[in-house]
């Protein structure tokens, strides 16, 4: 019998603190890398820097892509792991299974993520994480510390051997004209087809009403969940180096394991910062109507680079951690990370409703220049009011209602009643 149901939410007190940090400050590169998909259409902003750009939008748009873009929805992968194993290690201490109540919890979270991806934004990520949380629950339950970083490994790589593989086919095809011309004529209907898909994101988000919005969106919706079969595999990756930190105890006593964090530091920025500049100079957008041998490797580079990057971020904020002073200035940002879920839906809302045509109708509007500013002002307000709503409340409003789905309970909300 599972006694998962018998798994209380966690407490103010049994938190880890690092973790709640490091979800604030993936709060932060989230938008950082999303804000370019609320002001514009969603599909331009998945090609690396964007052509249209010129003088210092363009050079705005490069930080971004080098610094941010990849880096922090890894991040955000990991943490996602280090959950998992937290409530799996809870659910063993009461000598049940878990299963069930992160199945409930992973179920939650899809009916979250489709909600959000049609109703106020198709770059939902939460249904993904939710379909690929089924995979971990399945294959990484039970899995052995020891082989969770090796199999991490193995599933974040495994995805990049595609483009090598389609520049093969492509070369194969050159040997025969037929062949060729028909592999020529997909890749260029391919490329059509995400063109009109951006301009149709450009009319319904940019001078549409609410419903074709959301019309527009279930089309969108469809798109991005038939890509998760191509870069699944990579945030299960993620998630399995996020269980492994959290079962090994690297997160929970981090001081044990110093060395470790200042080696992942330094690998994160020596090696995966001139790897990703390196990409981005050899092929700075990348297009949906073919890929050469110069574009593949570009993608290899920069897929690895984003993973080596978020490490490096990843363990500067746990470095961090360890010196009081700065302990002190991070635990500012904890409250936004506590209410992660809330936080993430209501980023998508502030943002949809200033630039959409059915909103305030700044679609195309805000220079990518300043988009990051527009970024840190909302972020400072959701960690001000995260700490207000906290000082009040138990948990966020949607970390509520999720903890009710998961647990079966009404969870108590008031910190009066709690």
């Amino acid at each position: 019998m599972d006694s998962g149901a018998h798994l209380e939410p966690v407490a103010a007190n049994e938190r880890i603190e690092t973790m709640d940090v490091l979800r604030g400050f993936a709060l932060l590169g989230i938008l950082l890398m999303n804000i370019e998909a609320f002001v514009g259409p969603l599909m331009e902003a998945l090609t690396g820097v964007n052509p249209r750009f010129s003088g210092a939008d363009r050079w705005m748009d490069a930080a971004i892509y080098v610094l941010v873009q990849g880096k922090f929805i890894t991040l955000f992968s990991l943490l996602f792991g280090m959950g998992f194993a937290v409530m799996l290690e809870r659910a063993r201490a009461r000598g049940g299974s878990g299963a069930g109540v992160y199945t409930r919890r992973l179920l939650a979270l899809l009916g979250f993520g489709l909600a959000h991806s049609i109703l106020i934004w198709s770059g939902d990520i939460l249904a993904t994480y939710a379909l690929i949380g089924f995979l971990l629950l399945l294959f990484f339950r039970n899995a052995s510390v020891s082989h969770l970083p090796k199999w991490g490994v193995v599933l974040y790589l495994l995805p990049l051997l595609l483009p090598w593989a389609m520049v093969f086919f492509g070369a194969l095809a050159q040997m025969d004209p037929q062949s060729s011309a028909e592999w020529q004529k997909g890749m260029a209907e391919q490329g059509r087809q995400m063109t009109a898909l951006s301009e149709a994101q450009r009319q319904a988000y940019g001078a549409g009403s609410y419903a074709q919005a959301v019309a527009q969106r279930a089309a969108d919706t469809a798109t991005m969940l038939g890509f998760v079969p191509f870069y699944g595999l990579t945030i299960l990756g993620m998630f399995a180096f996020g269980a492994w930190f959290v079962r090994s105890g690297a997160i929970r006593n981090p001081e044990t394991r110093l060395p470790l964090f200042r080696k992942l530091l330094a690998i994160g920025f020596l090696a995966g910062l001139p790897l990703m500049l390196w990409s981005a100079w050899l092929h700075p957008s990348h297009s949906f109507s073919g890929i050469d041998a110069s574009g593949a490797a570009s993608q290899t580079a920069a897929q690895i680079a984003n993973a080596l990057m978020c490490f490096g971020y990843f363990s500067a904020i746990v470095l961090l951690m360890q010196r009081p002073a700065w302990r002190a200035r991070l635990r500012w940002i904890a409250p936004a990370g506590r209410m992660a879920l809330t936080n993430y839906l209501m980023q998508s809302v502030i943002c949809t409703l200033v630039f959409y045509h059915y909103g305030l109708g700044y679609f195309e509007q805000l220079p990518r220049l300043w988009q990051p500013a527009f970024v840190l002002g909302v972020f400072v307000v959701q960690v001000l009011l995260s700490r207000w709503w906290l000082s009040k409340f138990r948990y966020g409003p949607m970390e509520w209602l999720w903890r009710w789905l998961t647990y079966l309970e009404r969870p108590a909300m008031r910190l009066a009643n709690a």
